[in-house]
């Protein structure tokens, strides 16, 4: 009976214990909790219930729509061309940042005598906004005095409408995010190929073996799960571009950079309908959800962390 009375004793202490420690922890999170839901859960919620309903020019909900913003975006042309145009942005940007981010760490990862200019070269593209990096590149692609231009008569070609044609607008924006974005991936690069055990290197150094297959059979597999982190990234971002395609085209021309995420800034502060440009919002976060549960079903067999 006694010991009944002191197991049962001993139960209550410890869910009293474990009411206090959720007491604490709540508080300890109360914050975040609020902060999460003031900036992220709250817009979700809204930007979800005002896509079920047509909206006045006010942004006042007018009569509830059911998935009528939805079908109408989806049929739209302009929202087609701009889901085909975010397509070839995403295509373009992340494979040829990713790859070019990561043979310029892998390049310069060695101590050796002037790497740390070319590593301060390689990584100070983070340090610049959108806004200056976009007017910087306004001035490379400008059809007159640019250099690109300029280049191109050198080697006797005829100049290229970089931002005014529908042909090379999208491919132009890229070339500039491309290397907006290279500083971020290659300094996660640099960092995760320095964290590697230096006698992996000098092993392969004593017998022989060439940088090519050193790259491909031992630093690449070691770094699967940074790859996993950069790709899921640099799709993301990609799909939320904005500020070098407000800069640079404005979704021009003839929408041939009119990207989702610019159709939804269009149709919600431009042509007023907050009910259309929220299904939009909601056809891109489910697009993008999609693209990184597939991605993380295809990498489960790929990413190695150990």
């Amino acid at each position: 009976m006694q010991n009944k009375l002191l197991s049962e004793s001993k139960h209550g202490n410890t869910k009293n214990f474990d009411v206090k420690d959720l007491k604490v922890a709540l508080l300890f999170l109360l914050p975040s909790i609020i902060v999460f839901s003031l900036f992220i859960f709250y817009p979700m919620l809204k930007t979800i219930y005002t896509s079920l309903f047509l909206t006045s020019t006010g942004s006042k909900l007018v009569a509830f729509a059911a998935i009528e913003n939805y079908v109408t975006a989806i049929k739209s042309s302009v929202f087609q061309t701009g889901f085909e145009s975010t397509i070839i942005f995403v295509l373009v940007t992340v494979p040829l940042t990713v790859i070019i981010g990561f043979l310029l760490a892998f390049l310069t990862s060695e101590e050796l005598r002037g790497m740390a200019f070319f590593r301060l070269i390689f990584s100070s593209t983070m340090g610049i906004s959108v806004a200056a990096s976009s007017i910087f590149w306004q001035f490379m692609f400008n059809p007159v005095n640019g250099y690109l231009n300029k280049l191109m008569l050198f080697l006797g070609q005829k100049p290229i409408g970089w931002l005014t044609d529908p042909k090379y607008a999208i491919y132009a924006v890229s070339f500039a995010t491309i290397w907006m974005n290279i500083g971020f991936i290659y300094i996660i690069f640099l960092g995760a190929i320095q964290s590697i055990d230096s006698s992996l290197f000098e092993a392969a150094a004593v017998q022989g073996v060439k940088k090519t297959y050193l790259m491909r059979k031992v630093i690449i597999p070691i770094l699967s799960p940074t790859f996993y982190f950069v790709i899921t990234v640099s799709i993301i971002n990609a799909f939320q571009a904005f500020g070098q395609i407000d800069l640079l085209t404005k979704g021009g021309p003839n929408n041939a950079t009119n990207t989702l995420v610019y159709q939804i800034y269009q149709d919600s502060f431009i042509n007023l309908n907050s009910g259309r440009a929220s299904a939009e919002a909601v056809i891109l976060f489910i697009i993008i959800v999609v693209i990184t549960l597939v991605q993380t079903k295809f990498s489960e067999s790929k990413v190695h962390y150990q």
